[in-house]
C-alpha cells in the first residue's frame, strides 16, 4: 500500500518536466494516488503539459484547462471535477506569475501598480480561490498544498514582486488553515530552495542564488527538484496528519543559517 493509495488529488501548475508540480505528481502517483491536472487554455499548452505526463507515465491523467485568474474557468474546473471526479483528498497549488521585465535587482520600487496587482492575483489569491471550491469536494477532509519560496521571508535580489506575492501566499495559508480545520482540511506551504524550473529561469541572478545556496546551506549543495516531490507526499499524506498552517522548507537548510 502506498501513502495515497485510494487519495485523489488536482494538481495546478505542471508546465513541463522540470517542473515542481509535475515532480509532486509523479511521487504521488508512485505511492498510488489518483492524480488529475490542470493547463493554461489552448492547443500549445495542453500539448505541453500532455506531454509532460505522459513521460512521468500519466498520460492517461484527467487534464482540463483552467485560466486560475477566471472565476468562471475555475466555477466550470471545479464543476467538472466533482462531476467526473467525485471527490478530492487534496490540491497542489504550484501557480505564480509575475512580469519578468520587473524580476532584476534595482526595480522593486519601479512595479507599476498593475504588475504588482495581477502578480498578488495569480500567485496568492488564486490559493483562496481554489481553497474555496476545493472545500465543497473534501467531505471527508483533505490536505491543501501551495509551493513558496525563501523569498517570502526575506528580501532576495531580483525576486521583488514575486517575495511579496509569496508573502501573501503563505499568510492566506495560515489564514485558510486556521479557518478549514474544522472540516479537517489542512493547508501548508512548501517553501522549495532554487531549482532550474522554467519559472525560475525568468528570475534574475538565479545563477548567483544556486552558486550561493551552494556554498553556504548546510548541506553544502542545491538541492533536485525530486526532493520537493517527495517532501510535498509527506505533506498530501496522513504522515502528516497533525501538520496545518506550516511552512515547511526544503532548501539543504539555508533558511537555518545567516548568509
Amino acid at each position: 500500500m502506498g501513502l495515497l493509495e485510494g487519495k485523489t488529488g488536482l494538481i495546478f501548475g505542471v508546465a513541463n518536466e522540470r517542473s515542481i508540480a509535475w515532480h509532486i505528481a509523479k511521487n504521488a502517483a508512485a505511492q498510488g494516488a489518483t492524480c488529475a491536472f490542470t493547463h493554461l487554455p489552448g492547443e500549445k499548452m495542453e500539448g505541453r503539459v500532455r506531454r509532460a505526463l505522459e513521460n512521468g507515465e500519466l498520460g492517461d491523467a484527467w487534464l482540463r484547462p483552467c485560466d486560475v485568474s477566471s472565476d468562471d474557468d475555475l466555477d466550470a474546473l471545479f464543476a467538472a471535477a466533482k462531476e467526473d471526479l467525485g471527490r478530492l483528498d487534496f490540491v497542489v497549488h504550484s501557480v505564480a506569475y509575475a512580469d519578468r521585465e520587473y524580476l532584476k535587482a534595482g526595480r522593486f520600487a519601479e512595479t507599476p501598480r498593475e504588475v504588482f496587482t495581477q502578480a498578488l492575483d495569480i500567485s496568492a489569491y488564486t490559493l483562496v480561490a481554489i481553497a474555496n471550491r476545493a472545500r465543497e469536494l473534501m467531505p471527508d477532509g483533505g490536505s491543501i498544498l501551495a509551493l513558496s519560496y525563501y523569498g517570502a521571508e526575506k528580501a532576495t535580489p531580483g525576486y521583488n514582486v514575486m517575495g511579496v506575492a509569496k508573502s501573501a501566499l503563505e499568510s492566506a495559508a495560515r489564514y485558510l488553515a486556521a479557518e478549514l480545520g474544522e472540516s479537517k482540511i489542512r493547508v501548508n506551504s512548501l517553501s522549495a530552495g532554487p531549482c532550474r524550473t522554467l519559472s525560475a529561469m525568468a528570475v534574475g541572478g538565479i545563477d548567483v542564488m544556486l552558486d550561493r545556496m551552494e556554498k553556504t546551506a548546510p548541506l553544502r549543495r542545491n538541492i533536485e527538484t525530486d526532493e520537493v516531490g517527495k517532501a510535498a507526499v509527506y505533506l498530501l499524506s496522513d504522515l502528516s496528519s497533525g501538520v496545518t498552517g506550516e511552512t515547511h522548507h526544503v532548501d539543504a537548510g539555508y533558511n537555518a543559517v545567516a548568509a
